[in-house]
């Protein structure tokens, strides 16, 4: 019994490493994608609905709801679009897996276009991937000092 056990432990751990290992495998593509602002490979990597949450903050005009994979690829070229990309920041201090559930943490940092006004915080993404595209999308960033950079 001891050994059929062991044996379906050991089948488990196999199961959950192979599903992490695909997981991280699509966030570091995203984040590959993310920094080339290849929208089109962003599309392809979020699932058709998307569970996406990002406190809304109406000073901001990249930071608004999403769900579909068209809307949530966008974020990326609206952000370009309302900030100077030579300023963009961002590291990853933390890459987290756990099954289909990945979390990075890290900082970022930029400027809006329109005000000059730099933003900067700590970051933590929390994504789901499920059949090889991301279902979730939760960020929570320092959204006080993005709303500030955005006031005139």
């Amino acid at each position: 019994m001891s050994v059929k056990s062991t044996a379906a432990t050991a089948s488990s751990v196999t199961t959950a490493g192979s599903v992490a290992e695909a997981t991280r495998a699509v966030v570091q593509e995203f984040v590959a994608a993310r920094l080339a602002g290849d929208t089109g490979r962003l599309v392809a990597l979020f699932a058709d609905e998307v569970d996406w949450l990002l406190a809304e903050n109406p000073a901001v005009p990249w930071i608004r709801p999403r769900s579909t994979a068209a809307e949530c690829a966008a974020q990326s070229a609206e952000l370009t679009e309302h900030t100077v990309p030579e300023d963009a920041r961002a590291s990853v201090d933390t890459f987290l897996v756990d099954g289909t559930d990945a979390v990075l943490m890290g900082h970022l940092s930029g400027t809006v276009r329109a005000t000059g006004k730099a933003f900067e915080g700590p970051f933590a993404l929390h994504l789901t991937v499920e059949d090889g595209r991301i279902t979730r999308h939760h960020l929570y960033e320092n959204s006080l000092s993005i709303a500030e950079a955005c006031a005139p």
